[in-house]
């Protein structure tokens, strides 16, 4: 089976949960933006919850079906149809051969998932089926797909896909009109000040447009002061800058002081920035459904708040694996 790409929609990728084991190489972890709504995508489907699927930001891609099968839709709230005629998503729905799937504007959140039954078949890099188009590597051919691309699909469905299964919205994570981001404060807080610290968890920050897969940069709030220091050997004049170091996954920067940026799953592992606080994980999916000028606010959490955050997070997946697997 293989599915013809009518229309890609703004940048629809095949993402999986990752790649990893490489990061100190250099080599991002990748995978969705939201692994809730891509690990359910795929149990709505019957597939393992690690199959690759189709990740679309703001805009759907139009597509059409050359066998029958499955799909499922999950993530932003962005209405499909089949053959113009409105569907469920966080729903298994049937598609035969010849149909085409498309999707109405964007209505909230910023990206959607699209399983099919059997997953996306693209060959395994590095242990992922993940799409990192800064390093041409994974996906299909390393890129974004494009008109008239013809992507695989597995044959072996494993599980057995059930129209009609459905996560009802209980069972789902909703994204709130003002977003909080929990984070713990990095190895370089103390080169900004006491009132620039206090002043980054109190603001309210808006995402700008500058919002992709390697990142989040948020605006609107006070530039930040630093403390007075002597250029280190190996870093550069800003004062932002450090002699180099690694990047965890959801680290903050701040270049030049002016606006933090949230390093996400396509970001670099290490660098000359200073790293004032990494979001925790249980709240990175959040960021992957923000969309520019959302708001939102940072919140300072400890690391036993962080692991029960963490737990918490895991328990909501089960729940949700459980409804959709039994």
């Amino acid at each position: 089976m293989a599915i013809k790409v009518i229309s890609p929609g703004l940048s629809t990728t095949v993402q999986d949960l990752g790649r990893h084991g490489y990061y100190h190489l250099g080599v991002p972890m990748g995978g969705g933006m939201d692994m809730f709504a891509l690990r359910c995508a795929n149990l709505l489907v019957g597939n393992d919850e690690g199959a690759a699927v189709l990740e679309a930001v703001y805009m759907g891609p139009e597509l059409e079906f050359t066998s029958d099968g499955h799909i499922a839709v999950t993530g932003a709230d962005m209405p499909l149809r089949i053959d113009g005629v409105l569907q469920e998503s966080w729903t298994c729905c049937p598609v035969r051969a010849g149909q085409r799937l498309s999707f109405d504007y964007l209505k909230a959140g910023a990206r959607i998932y699209i399983a099919v039954s059997g997953g996306i078949d693209v060959p395994v890099v590095l242990g992922s089926r993940s799409t990192y188009a800064l390093g041409a590597m994974g996906g299909f051919e390393g890129r974004a797909l494009a008109a008239d691309d013809l992507i695989p699909v597995s044959g072996h469905t494993g599980n057995s896909a059930k129209a009609g299964r459905n996560l009802p919205p209980d069972y789902r994570r909703e994204q709130a009109a003002m977003t909080e981001l929990r984070v713990m404060p990095g190895m370089y807080a103390h080169r900004i000040t006491d009132e620039s610290r206090a002043n980054f968890f109190s603001d309210v920050w808006k995402v700008s447009t500058e919002a992709d897969r390697i990142g989040y940069r948020f605006m609107g709030g006070e530039k930040f002061s630093f403390h007075e220091r002597a250029q280190p050997f190996g870093a550069g004049s800003d004062p932002s800058n450090i002699v180099d170091s690694c990047y965890p996954y959801g680290s903050i920067q701040i270049p030049g002081g002016a606006e933090p940026i949230v390093l996400h799953r396509d970001a670099v592992s290490g660098g000359g920035f200073a790293v004032i606080g990494t979001v925790i994980s249980a709240d990175m999916d959040l960021i992957g459904q923000l969309q520019p000028n959302m708001e939102a606010r940072f919140v300072v959490v400890s690391m036993e708040e962080a692991l029960a955050a963490r737990n918490e997070r895991q328990q909501h997946l089960d729940r949700a694996r459980r409804h959709l697997t039994k």
